[in-house]
């Protein structure tokens, strides 16, 4: 709690063992096992099948600014250091930063599916090996933990299976993938539909979270050569084009019940693209016949999506109407992360005392289905 605000962490992100596929994953799988890197400090990068796949330039060790970059983490993330990225430093994190509860989300398995047309057996098993693991991170403090189920979407059969497993065996409060498509398939493509239902039967909300750059997928961005450029489209683009499958592709109408969160890409787009998307409906709309609202309706109805702490363009989303689809997120540990003071300085927006109970309580309990 901070400053009488309850606080819930909608993308706080676990930083995982290197080894854990050769910990976690199927026996048959073993020989495939991704590879957690260990090229520099706070490495990210996987490599699979021989292949890496996280983009080396993403790493900012080079140079006079990265390392300053890195001088400042070492400070702010010595405890976690030192005790291995363990669930007791990662709670002592949370206490540091006000934090009452926080849904977790990967950091080197951001990277370890991100493989157009990876072999869908393949794929399932490494999902399925860091949300055992995650299982494994969470159970020291069960009530201030949570876990998100990481899905593979190369197979829909497959991910509803592991979906099934997380929420009714493991007790996970989400699932979560990439927005980067795969295998040609937009979100909106009927072959994800027996997904998209069986988290709306099970009442668990699909999260989708952007990663780093990696060289075996199509990301937005890739296009510039430089991580400030690159980085400055691919989180935020990505999650747009995937509220535009969503609210303008027909998921929702036919899920009217499916929650749908966009998470570590802002929010400020949110009444800019909803208003687009609206026209392009007006003008447009007899090409998705099966609208029965306006796309801004159903992402008002339905979905949600993250606020940087110091993201200052979100005051207008309460002008817009969009104020109860907002969640408060820290992106600790990651290198942009505002951690220790991400809490603070959110507090301190232009933000009225109704939104921030809403941000960083209230939208996130309604999104992960807590009381």
């Amino acid at each position: 709690m901070k400053a009488s605000f309850r606080v819930m962490d909608s993308d706080m992100h676990v930083l995982e063992p290197p080894d854990l596929w050769q910990r976690y994953i199927a026996p048959e799988f073993r020989d495939r096992a991704p590879a957690g890197q260990t090229r520099f400090q706070r490495d990210l990068g996987v490599a699979l099948d021989g292949k890496q796949l996280h983009d080396y330039r993403a790493a900012p060790i080079t140079g006079a600014g990265g390392k300053r970059e890195y001088d400042e983490q070492d400070v702010k993330y010595r405890d976690a250091e030192e005790h291995g990225w363990d669930p007791g430093s990662q709670v002592r994190a949370m206490d540091q930063e006000g934090i009452d509860l926080a849904v977790l989300f990967p950091s080197r398995a951001l990277f370890s599916l991100a493989v157009d047309c990876l072999d869908p057996p393949l794929a399932a098993a490494i999902a399925r090996a860091y949300n055992d693991w995650l299982l494994d991170f969470c159970k020291e403090y069960p009530d201030r933990m949570f876990g998100a189920a990481h899905l593979a979407p190369h197979d829909v059969d497959l991910a509803v299976q592991e979906t099934r497993r997380c929420v009714q065996e493991l007790g996970f409060k989400a699932v979560y993938m990439r927005p980067n498509i795969v295998n040609g398939r937009n979100w909106h493509d009927r072959y994800f539909d027996p997904l998209w239902a069986e988290c709306d039967r099970l009442n668990v909300p699909v999260c989708f979270h952007e990663g780093g750059r990696t060289p075996q997928l199509n990301q937005v961005g890739n296009q510039f050569a430089t991580t400030m450029l690159q980085h400055t489209c691919s989180h935020s683009m990505a999650m747009m084009m995937a509220a535009v499958s969503f609210c303008g592709g027909g998921v929702l109408e036919r899920f009217p019940a499916l929650r749908v969160a966009f998470l570590e890409g802002n929010c400020s787009w949110v009444p800019w693209l909803m208003w687009r998307l609206d026209e392009h409906q007006e003008w447009r709309g007899y090409e998705q016949p099966e609208l029965k609202k306006r796309p801004s309706e159903y992402f008002k109805r339905q979905c949600f999506a993250s606020v940087e702490c110091d993201e200052t363009p979100a005051k207008y989303l309460e002008d817009a109407g969009y104020s109860h689809t907002v969640v408060f997120s820290t992106d600790y540990p990651h290198p942009d992360s505002k951690y220790p003071n991400a809490v603070d300085s959110f507090l301190g927006q232009d933000f009225s005392p109704e939104a921030k109970r809403r941000y960083l309580w209230d939208n996130c309990a309604r999104l992960y289905g807590f009381s």
